[in-house]
């Protein structure tokens, strides 16, 4: 299980890169749940991270704009980002998220075929009016994504198995599994969580409130310390 370290600047970034995080996942909270950061940000982000360290960006908790977020996707691409992620926020249904995820597929791999894209709903859609997160890994298979996540879309310290159950989360990794993809799990992650997520197939874990002082996504910063727990706390499953 790969580890996704969410730093808004470049400060952060290097505290992830000390730590041993294996994806410097470039986002702005201030945004959302899946914020997007600035073109600058994201290349210099890539710039500071070892070659051999993959770097994310996220597009936004965006809406049901095609043609917006695959500008927005190539934005991300020309920055440097390895793995362009895809908050299906505005998105009611399949066939709105499939068109989306299609079209950012086409416009992220034209650029760069070696580049993964990242499909991602929330785990608590019916909060928001999006798209069924069960039905994220089929938008992802169907479109030519390389992964399908899930994270929450409303960030009010409910965590990602408030709103789905382990049997729920074994079925969407198994899903996506069957598909060929991978998986990637996010919304407000515990310590102590990891190691269910671990046992249930998942692939990849996205966190930023447990790598930051105080264990705060908002107020605390991220820390060395607390991402090279987290990193070996995985290890060591």
């Amino acid at each position: 299980m790969l580890l996704l370290i969410s730093p808004i600047n470049t400060e952060e970034a290097q505290e992830a890169i000390a730590g041993g995080a294996d994806i410097i996942d470039v986002k702005n909270p201030k945004e959302g749940s899946l914020g997007a950061n600035f073109p600058w940000v994201i290349k210099s982000v890539r710039e500071m991270t070892p070659k051999d360290m993959l770097v994310s960006a996220t597009l936004g908790d965006v809406p049901y704009k095609p043609g917006t977020v695959s500008l927005a996707a190539l934005g991300a691409s020309v920055s440097g980002a390895d793995y362009i992620k895809v908050g299906l926020y505005g998105t009611k249904s399949y066939d709105e998220a499939l068109e989306v995820m299609k079209n950012v597929v086409k416009t992220v791999k034209d650029y760069n075929e070696d580049a993964l894209v990242v499909a991602s709903g929330y785990a608590d859609a019916h909060r928001v009016g999006a798209v069924d997160p069960m039905e994220i890994p089929k938008v992802a298979a169907d479109s030519g994504a390389d992964l399908a996540m899930v994270d929450t879309a409303v960030k009010d310290g409910k965590t990602l198995f408030d709103h789905m159950d382990e049997d729920l989360i074994t079925r969407f990794n198994q899903e996506i599994h069957d598909y060929g993809l991978k998986s990637a799990l996010a919304g407000s992650v515990k310590k102590d969580q990891l190691s269910i997520l671990y046992k249930l197939g998942c692939d990849v874990v996205g966190i930023r409130g447990a790598a930051c002082t105080g264990g705060d996504r908002n107020s605390g910063k991220i820390h060395r310390s607390a991402v090279s727990e987290l990193k070996k706390m995985i290890e060591n499953f």
